[in-house]
């Protein structure tokens, strides 16, 4: 160790004796392989806290200049900044030597700046995600040596601090742009009183050395304060401001520095000058990814881990957040692998709590937090979207219709949600469509749990209101939303008269399979039997089984008349009623009836793939329950009682005859 570094542990070695616990700055002083588990049991034998603080000192004398270091970084860490501050003059010098990587990649200087800075450690658990990483700090050398601001941006959860401080750990990004460190400081929600208290901070950190000894009285004198130290001590260095919320926050730091921030707010940088760069991180992992992270809080290989992990790793929809709690949580609980799927399944989010690495304890505690921040004007349209359906990119025009506004307004209010990482924005040319990641989505379900069937029932009264009797078309940009989505919402309503009348309607149905075809439907009549069938299941049977067995012929161009094939459907059906009420009220259209229906059984269950090209020839049994037909395509069908036969290929050049 340096003559020079070594007196400076003799000097301050009382102070040091008589404050610092030893547990947790050997944690740091081992992991940083500068001291030995054989002499962190030397010092854990002794007796009292300062007979085990002396015994450190002097292993510590017996040591290299790395040490010293160690121990200065680890006083730091551990909040001890005022000793830190009576061993900071005598850190010895990084010689080109001794900025040789460590064993986690990270050189000694890069240890030292991040330190000094107060960067945050790694996290216990930690994945890389170079992509990002690698984006952050293009951004960064993108400043070069201006004043400006690089934003990382994303929802609650997605890394953005973990991911910022990694992109930090770079020697030639320090060396190079930030010569002058590194100064990172955690804002959060700040009233004036509280960002006053975090300038405050930041002015005594940065003059330890200096004469201005006064803290400064108000915001303005603060900012006055950072802006001469940025110039005068601190030319060259980065400023990084951690969970930023407010844009006003920001003009404290305005004083035409280099500034790195994270937010879930896209626009926070709005308000001040300068150049501006965005890295967005993305919401969800990738599902390798959220295995190595769960196995690296069990301590098990990925192949290892039991076959819940995929599933887990699914219900987290990617949320590094979201892996850590349920990773940490199963580290102290290795056999509740079933237990917290379970709790995802059914968005149980309370119950899934542990302190992390994250500044978060708890999901809904993180969802929560963001939404509360909305100003309460935008707080009702916010819940409004806990009923839209999930993976759905829902196009303006459906909000428009909801809230009864103009397009622009609409788009102005979405904004605000996108930017503040609440909503998320797919532009396709002119046309906008916003969606919810999977995650934000349930925990809006869960929240407004109670008022579901309201705000169901709020946006199908809107679709009424604006579409009085008529249908979408195909050229309006909600067409497919509403026959997509309309049965849902009238379902979540619980609105059975309502779902009745769409569902037993063949307008409805026409205009519906034209353009999705029959089986979304069938789907329909399945999943929403429990409402439909209240009175009698008599009316969905019908209609079911009439896109049942029309399918073949509705999912083709042209579109065949629906009153027609209605027709020819038994009396007795609903649908043939329906039908026959459509061809009486309509002039000017031939329709025929099948007349002798009545005197054939299950007439309507027959049932014939059509052949792809023209038919040559077709003849019943003699007991004309069977049918037989061939054509040029070269198959030959045959059916009976309506369950057809699978077409078989056959060079045929003859007629057939049975």
């Amino acid at each position: 160790m340096d003559v020079k570094s070594r007196n400076y542990l003799l000097m301050n070695r009382q102070a040091l004796e008589n404050d610092i616990k030893t547990s947790y700055i050997m944690d740091h002083m081992i992991s940083d392989e500068v001291l030995t588990l054989q002499e962190e049991e030397r010092v854990k034998q002794q007796n009292t806290q300062k007979e085990r603080a002396a015994m450190l000192i002097n292993i510590i004398l017996t040591k290299d200049n790395n040490s010293y270091r160690s121990f200065y970084n680890a006083l730091l860490h551990e909040g001890y900044r005022d000793l830190a501050a009576l061993l900071q003059d005598g850190i010895p010098a990084v010689s080109s030597g001794n900025r040789k990587s460590s064993m986690d990649g990270m050189t000694s200087y890069v240890k030292t700046i991040l330190c000094e800075g107060g960067v945050p450690q790694r996290p216990v658990v930690f994945v890389t995600r170079p992509k990002l990483v690698d984006a952050i700090k293009k951004k960064l050398y993108c400043l070069g040596s201006d004043p400006g601001w690089v934003t990382v941006y994303g929802m609650a959860g997605c890394g953005k601090t973990v991911l910022t401080a990694e992109a930090l750990r770079d020697a030639q990004l320090l060396e190079d742009y930030f010569p002058g460190g590194v100064h990172w400081i955690s804002v959060g929600k700040q009233d004036k009183a509280g960002l006053l208290i975090k300038l405050q901070n930041l002015c005594s950190r940065l003059e330890h050395d200096s004469t201005l000894s006064q803290r400064p009285l108000n915001i303005e004198e603060a900012k006055d304060r950072l802006r001469l130290l940025m110039l005068r001590k601190y030319p060259r260095s980065l400023l990084v401001l951690d969970d930023i919320w407010d844009s006003w926050v920001l003009k404290a730091f305005d004083n035409q520095c280099q500034v790195l921030i994270t937010s879930r707010d896209r626009s926070v940088t709005d308000a001040v000058a300068g150049k501006k760069y965005e890295v967005h991180v993305e919401s969800g992992l990738a599902h390798e990814k959220g295995l190595e992270i769960l196995s690296l809080f069990v301590n098990m290989k990925i192949s290892e881990l039991p076959e819940q992990a995929n599933s887990l790793v699914r219900e987290c929809k990617g949320s590094p957040l979201v892996i850590s709690l349920i990773g940490a949580l199963l580290r102290d609980f290795p056999s509740r692998w079933e237990y917290y799927l379970r709790q995802l399944q059914n968005k149980q989010f309370k119950r899934i709590r542990k302190s992390s690495s994250y500044d978060y304890e708890a999901l809904d505690e993180a969802m929560s937090i963001s939404v509360e921040q909305l100003d309460d004007n935008y707080k009702d349209y916010y819940k409004d979207l806990s009923i839209l359906p999930k993976d759905v990119k829902v196009p303006t025009k459906v909000l428009c219709i909801l809230w009864d506004m103009e397009t622009e307004e609409v788009e102005d209010i979405l904004q605000e949600f996108v930017n503040k990482s609440l909503l998320f924005c797919d532009r396709n040319g002119k046309s906008f469509h916003y969606y919810l990641h999977d995650l934000q989505l349930d925990f809006l379900t869960e929240k407004n749990r109670n008022q579901l069937q309201e705000l169901h029932k709020n946006i199908v009264n809107q679709y009424k209101k604006y579409y009085k009797l008529n249908t979408p078309v195909l050229s309006q940009e909600d067409c497919m939303y509403w026959y997509n989505f309309l049965a849902y919402h009238m379902a979540g309503a619980k609105m059975q008269q309502e779902l009745r009348d769409l569902m037993f309607s063949l307008d409805w149905i026409k205009a519906k399979t034209e353009l999705v075809g029959p089986a979304h439907l069938i789907h329909e009549y399945v999943e929403y039997s429990s409402i439909l069938d209240q009175k009698d299941s008599t009316v969905r049977e019908n209609f079911q089984e009439f896109l049942s067995l029309n399918g073949h012929l509705l999912g083709r161009q042209p579109f065949p008349d629906i009153i027609q094939l209605g027709l020819c459907q038994p009396e007795t059906s609903e649908v043939y009623q329906q039908a026959k009420l459509h061809a009486q009220r309509q002039t000017g259209t031939f329709y025929l009836e099948w007349i002798n229906k009545k005197s054939l059984k299950n007439l309507y269950r027959l049932v014939v793939r059509p052949h792809r090209d023209a038919v040559y020839h077709a003849c019943f049994s003699k007991d004309r329950q069977r049918i037989a037909s061939c054509g040029a395509d070269k198959t030959l069908q045959s059916a009976w009682r309506g369950v057809s036969q699978l077409s078989r290929k056959l060079a045929i050049s003859q007629p057939v005859t049975w």
